[in-house]
């Protein structure tokens, strides 16, 4: 959902389509702004805009659900372009009194959603054409890779437990309706989890019942393989599928969650990653 529409900039006296100092908050949206080739009019972005590598080099104004006003304002934009969920409420109250034009972009996790996504970043920006050959672009490709997706799964899609977190030797694994559970149904496996939405802790006997058969998580840096040794040693993981082949498959987070330009080949990495080939 949209919750600023293009008309409000226009009241605001900014017009959309003429900003050209833009904040954006998102790291798909950021992707989706370089991907439209207007990265010459971003004057900074979130902590999670970390691709392409031209990004990192712009000012960073803090993590999108802890933003400040302070930190937002002191790179003076003349339009935020915000994924839905940027906040807290307090610092975009404040945004929206100093008059500066907001525009939320949907964060549904699908195909539809990315074409949203595209659709209403291309419209804030001016660039309606280059967001329909860029949505025709992605398309095509998404519909490729999860096609090959389906035949690589064949009849024994593979059972995967989105791993979110082990802090404190507690699980905290995806269930339904987030995008680990989408980007895993589109690289042809099954969500081990789905007797809940969202990010839970789950019981070491729900871990036990899930039987996955690989476990996936992002990729967080450090010593993997150590990582590996430890997550398949914990006693609810212990006697899964995956721990006795080893099937641990590490992605990083933007590139496989961020449902962006570059989900297609996330698709066909994660499903590699199941399958082979």
């Amino acid at each position: 959902m949209i919750r600023t529409l293009l008309v409000t900039a226009v009241l605001y006296g900014a017009p959309a389509n003429a900003a050209d100092r833009i904040l954006s908050i998102g790291g798909s949206v950021t992707e989706i702004v370089f991907a439209l080739g207007a990265e010459d009019r971003l004057v900074a972005r979130d902590t999670t805009s970390s691709f392409p590598d031209g990004a990192e080099a712009l000012p960073d104004v803090g993590y999108m659900r802890a933003l400040s006003p302070e930190g937002v304002l002191s790179v003076a934009p003349t339009l935020i372009l915000a994924e839905e969920g940027a906040g807290p409420p307090e610092t975009i109250e404040v945004l929206e009194s100093a008059s500066i034009p907001i525009v939320f972009v949907s964060d549904d996790p699908s195909a539809e959603g990315i074409a949203a996504k595209v659709t209403t970043i291309g419209d804030a920006l001016g660039l309606v054409d280059k967001a329909a050959a860029l949505n025709a672009k992605i398309k095509a490709s998404l519909d490729a890779a999860t096609a090959r997706a389906r035949v690589a799964a064949g009849d024994q899609p593979k059972r995967v437990l989105f791993i979110l977190s082990t802090q404190g030797g507690r699980i905290l694994a995806s269930g339904t309706n987030t995008a680990a559970n989408a980007i895993i149904g589109l690289a042809g496996g099954i969500n081990a989890v789905d007797a809940f939405e969202g990010y839970k802790p789950l019981t070491d006997e729900a871990v036990v019942a899930a039987a996955p058969d690989v476990i996936l998580m992002m990729d967080r840096g450090g010593d993997h393989g150590a990582a590996t040794d430890e997550l398949i040693a914990m006693p609810a993981i212990a006697t899964t599928p995956a721990a006795s082949t080893r099937s641990v498959v590490r992605m990083d987070g933007l590139f496989l969650l961020g449902f962006g330009p570059r989900t297609a080949n996330a698709v066909s990495d994660l499903s590699r990653a199941l399958y082979g080939g």
